[in-house]
């Protein structure tokens, strides 16, 4: 049971993005279309696993001192990892992401999980929390992303589907527009899911 309920908090009642506010700066910054957010929280959610992993398979031989630099330098491990693989099949991805896949090392998503859950916990229950944050991560990013990109371009995943007539909201595609989907997903995430979280 605690697997389970490790798996749905990190998807539903402990959303990084709609809960817990981790992980802004890629969050607004690379969700102009729903390809991007995917993109973004993929790489974000095998970073998050393999360095979960890693770090509760060694948590009794890092010292408590150097416990922080010596996560960071797992997770750059992955980082570098992923972002080799992306440069290598998916470029066009890479190109559109860009600096924020290397900037994964630093983000807070990855450091909370390492320090709060993947330090204290087994490797089946801290892989099971990497992929759940990372699904809600990358689920989130997906939502904003097609929400700006339906109403700023017309399309989602790049095809049209509002017809010639419609009149994009360019205002969704740019910074300004990331905030304002951003704000009304966390207020209609928080009136319908958050209430819930207390009882789960």
């Amino acid at each position: 049971m605690k697997i389970g309920n490790t798996f749905i908090r990190g998807i539903l009642y402990d959303n990084p993005t709609f809960i817990q506010l981790l992980g802004m700066c890629p969050t607004l910054a690379v969700t102009t279309s729903a390809i991007n957010g995917i993109g973004m929280g993929l790489a974000t959610l095998a970073v998050l696993l393999g360095s979960n992993v890693v770090i509760a398979m060694l948590k009794k031989f890092i010292p408590a001192k150097i416990r922080i630099p010596a996560y960071v330098v797992v997770i750059a491990t992955f980082v570098t990892v992923i972002g080799l693989l992306m440069k290598a099949f998916v470029p066009a991805l890479d190109k559109a992401l860009g600096l924020f896949i290397p900037l994964i090392v630093v983000n807070c998503i990855i450091l909370a999980r390492a320090e709060a859950f993947a330090s204290k916990n087994s490797v089946l229950l801290s892989a099971v929390d990497g992929i759940g944050m990372g699904l809600g991560f990358t689920i989130s990013l997906t939502i904003l992303g097609s929400v700006r990109e339906i109403l700023g371009a017309g399309s989602i995943f790049g095809k049209a589907i509002l017809g010639a007539s419609y009149q994009p909201a360019l205002i969704m595609i740019l910074p300004p527009g990331a905030f304002l989907a951003l704000g009304c997903l966390l207020a209609l995430y928080n009136w319908t899911v958050s209430k819930k979280a207390n009882q789960f």
